[in-house]
């Protein structure tokens, strides 16, 4: 029986993939896996100035918890070492927030500072171990980045192949994030890129069974031709949307939006929710905007009314956060 809004609203979409209406909005607090100590942003103080030093865990973590109290997001996603801790806390204990671990960490997104690795091709690379997830959590994330490299894209397969059988073997359901390759294509353009990922997809997904299928899948937003070619080509594969860079706040919204009108049914932002000044008020109007109450426009106008209330100083001036900064989205 499903517990959580997530379980119950990919049961709705699955049961009926055109006519459902269901849309999930999910937060990646997963950053610890691949960010280091920059990860959960600048602290700042009461007048919005750098205090010069970073948050720690532990103001990540209390962030978390105020999402999950605040009971709006589907999902949180974390590391098997932060999900634990709230777990052994409680913070879960009676919500209905669904909860997903990142079930490995590709070289492409280790960020440690005056590292060159997202300069080099992305390697498979697994640190989390499904048995352990297991006691925590039925959900991960494992991530794939298919590079243009015959030799690395055939060994991130068969790394994908050993992490479906071990998840089959432990009862452990996953969701699939492809990256865009993180070299080696600068001269393609966003179109390129999108049908290279999205035949990437589906060449991966081919001789899988049913029983081994992801939930959704996570990629990137390539505009809205490839997002459309791949909800068309198959309506029974459930398609999210990661969010990238923090951007402006009007990136979030423009972002949101047209995931949602080209047939997404899923969003996980990461930075964008995370390094926000207010996180809270942002998930609230993303959902007000999918609701479809507001527009992205008036969206960044009521966050800074929030702000205001809040008595909390905005990275940017208005007029700047309502700028779309983001190519893809132009």
């Amino acid at each position: 029986m499903p517990r959580t809004r997530l379980e119950k609203k990919l049961a709705r979409i699955r049961k009926d993939p055109s006519g459902a209406k269901d849309f999930l909005i999910c937060d990646a607090k997963d950053g610890d896996m691949g960010g280091g100590i920059p990860m959960p942003g600048v602290a700042r103080d009461a007048k919005g100035r750098s205090t010069g030093r970073f948050k720690s865990r532990f103001d990540h973590l209390a962030q978390v918890e105020a999402l999950v109290e605040q009971d709006i997001l589907d999902m949180v996603l974390l590391s098997v070492g932060n999900l634990d801790h709230l777990k052994r806390r409680g913070v879960f204990e009676k919500s209905r927030v669904g909860t997903a671990i990142r079930a490995n960490d590709t070289t492409d997104i280790w960020g440690a500072r005056h590292s060159r690795y997202k300069q080099q091709p992305s390697l498979p690379h697994r640190t989390a171990s499904v048995a352990h997830a297991k006691a925590l959590c039925d959900l991960g994330l494992y991530s794939i980045t298919f590079m243009n490299d015959a030799a690395i894209d055939a060994a991130a397969g068969a790394e994908y192949r050993a992490f479906r059988h071990e998840c089959e073997e432990h009862g452990f359901k996953h969701f699939l994030e492809v990256f865009n390759p993180n070299v080696g294509m600068d001269k393609a353009t966003a179109v390129e890129i999108g049908e290279f990922v999205n035949d990437n997809i589906v060449r991966v997904f081919a001789a899988v069974p049913d029983a081994q299928r992801p939930e959704f899948l996570k990629i990137v937003y390539n505009g809205p031709k490839a997002l459309e070619e791949l909800v068309n080509y198959d309506p029974t594969l459930i398609v999210g949307i990661l969010g990238g860079g923090a951007g402006t706040t009007r990136d979030t919204f423009e972002l949101l939006k047209a995931s949602q009108k080209g047939g997404a049914r899923v969003v996980l932002f990461g930075r964008k929710i995370n390094l926000a000044e207010h996180p809270l008020a942002l998930v609230a109007l993303m959902r007000r905007l999918v609701e479809g109450e507001v527009g992205p426009e008036e969206a960044v106008r009521a966050y800074h009314g929030e702000l205001a209330r809040a008595k909390i100083k905005p990275v940017r001036a208005l007029e700047q956060d309502l700028e779309v900064t983001e190519a893809v989205l132009k």
